[in-house]
């Protein structure tokens, strides 16, 4: 048996056309320990759209329906050249409903049920994943509600989860007033671990110490940097996550970390010995990172990713942090979004303006089959 629709691809050829469209379909039965999810919500997050566009200039792209065709820059056109010609399918998470499972039992107890999962392949009208990555969800929780119930959530919990394998007490969170980095503070003040927070508006501010939060800077203002090290100096947070990539900001993040370190102690031509660390986890700013070497010589810069987090802390801890998921799904990590859109809608150059800004707190959400 065979399931026929549509599925999503973005294709970058060697003179630098990146072509991403809507293509029809077909997916065989899934064997062994596949099951088949029919996609009915899958959230558009910052890694998909480094696959989806990357540095492509789709604001002069040429649009037409269920189609893109934009012109990717020289440099980015060479660093990518292993993925030249490829018709690469994308969007990491979804809900849905599991349509047909292989033999294997874990495979066959999903069948007929609303799944979360991580098929890599969601922008689509099916999926096919492994049952190990995908679990159903209690018979309250909509497709909705499920959708982005593994990147941001995981990600989230993977932050103090790194913080307690490394030996960190506080965490430091930059671009804070996402989805994620609401999760964050939520999580932080149940867990009682000292967070700071880096937005970069006034609303945004307000948005998070609505939720409770007590350090929220505002990078915009002129005494950023002051108040800054006086929250690390604080928190005693020394551990740090940047999702911004590009500029100066991990590098601030360090300079705050030794200077509040560094209070009271005697000089060393060497810094601080406390242990500070960023880790950069994304990419809204793609040029390069700016490191002004403030810092002495006790410091990491690194970057971090779910899915290595999750072979690194091993099972136990994994099913640990799917847990406490699913318990709160609709609460500590529940999802918001600014707008819903098919699979023709998200190719269209409104759709695709707003949301590959990437801009705070602008999420959507794909609907394939509603």
């Amino acid at each position: 048996m065979t399931f026929t629709g549509q599925q999503l691809t973005t294709q970058l050829d060697a003179d630098g056309t990146l072509t991403v469209q809507l293509n029809d379909h077909s997916w065989d039965a899934p064997t062994g320990s596949q099951v088949l999810i029919k996609v009915e919500a899958t959230p558009i997050n910052p890694s998909d759209l480094g696959l989806l566009f990357a540095s492509a200039d789709t604001d002069n792209a040429v649009y037409t329906p269920g189609k893109v065709v934009a012109k990717m820059p020289d440099a980015a056109t060479r660093a990518f050249k292993a993925r030249h010609g490829m018709a690469m399918p994308a969007g990491n998470e979804a809900a849905g409903i599991v349509v047909a499972a292989g033999d294997a039992p874990a495979a066959q107890a999903l069948m007929g049920k609303r799944v979360a999962c991580v098929p890599g392949t969601a922008y689509a009208t099916y999926a096919t994943c492994d049952a190990s990555m995908a679990f159903a969800v209690d018979d309250g929780v909509s497709a909705e509600q499920a959708a982005s119930s593994f990147v941001n959530p995981m990600t989230a919990l993977g932050f103090t989860e790194t913080m307690k394998l490394e030996g960190f007490t506080g965490l430091v969170h930059a671009a804070a007033a996402s989805n994620l980095g609401q999760m964050l503070v939520k999580i932080c003040l149940e867990d009682n671990i000292p967070l700071v927070n880096i937005v970069r508006s006034e609303a945004q501010v307000k948005l998070l110490k609505d939720l409770g939060a007590t350090h929220v800077l505002n990078m915009t203002d002129a005494d950023f940097m002051p108040k800054l090290i006086d929250a690390i100096a604080e928190t005693k947070a020394m551990l740090g996550f940047d999702p911004i990539g590009g500029g100066t900001l991990a590098g601030q993040i360090l300079t705050a970390m030794e200077a509040a370190a560094s209070r009271g102690a005697a000089f060393s031509r060497y810094g601080s010995s406390e242990p500070k660390k960023v880790y950069i986890y994304g990419a809204l700013d793609i040029g390069p990172t700016i490191l002004n070497r403030a810092f002495g010589l006790t410091w990491d810069l690194a970057g971090w990713l779910l899915t290595p987090f999750m072979m690194k802390a091993g099972p136990e801890v994994v099913g640990r942090m799917r847990a406490r998921v699913m318990k709160d799904l609709t609460t500590t990590f529940a999802s918001h979004y600014k707008a819903h859109v098919s699979l023709e809608e998200m190719l269209t150059k409104a759709a695709v303006s707003e949301y590959n800004a990437r801009r705070t707190g602008e999420k959507y959400l794909v609907t394939p089959n509603g």
